[in-house]
């Protein structure tokens, strides 16, 4: 009995990494829509992955890239159309009180990525901070300081 159980839960793991590795995917294998807005990104800048996902029931394609060597994600929709970007930035290049806000949280802990986020004409800063446990936080604030909520 012990055997089958061990071998099931070996059959488990297998199928669920079998989930994780089918997400990935290849340019040629997207939709024409999506292939396209993919193809027109790369003109500027270097494609690091690509994935499948579901968010809201509906299916979505993450688009990793980089961009002068800092990370730019894109989440593209099955039609093409570019849902959201998310740059890494410096935390100097953002506006003053989004910065302080970041800092302030932070309140010396090591900041890991901010990146700016931008859903249509929403844009918002994100940060990830590693704490003193080593655990990593993210928070995001508007421009004006104020926490960000999606």
């Amino acid at each position: 009995m012990k055997r089958s159980v061990v071998f099931g839960f070996i059959a488990l793991l297998s199928l669920a990494g079998g989930l994780t590795a089918a997400n990935k995917m290849k340019v040629e294998d997207l939709p024409a829509a999506v292939h396209k807005t993919v193809n027109a990104e790369k003109v500027t800048a270097t494609l690091v992955g690509l994935e499948k996902e579901k968010e809201g029931g509906k299916t979505v394609y993450e688009v990793e890239t980089k961009v002068n060597g800092k990370s730019r994600d894109l989440m593209v929709a099955g039609d093409g159309k570019i849902l959201s970007v998310e740059e890494e930035t410096a935390i100097e290049g953002i506006p003053a009180a989004a910065r302080e806000a970041i800092l302030k949280k932070a309140a010396g802990a090591k900041i890991k990525i901010v990146e700016t986020v931008t859903k249509g004409s929403d844009v918002s800063y994100e940060a990830a901070i590693i704490g003193k446990s080593g655990k990593t936080k993210e928070f995001s604030f508007n421009a004006d300081g104020t926490p960000h909520k999606d």
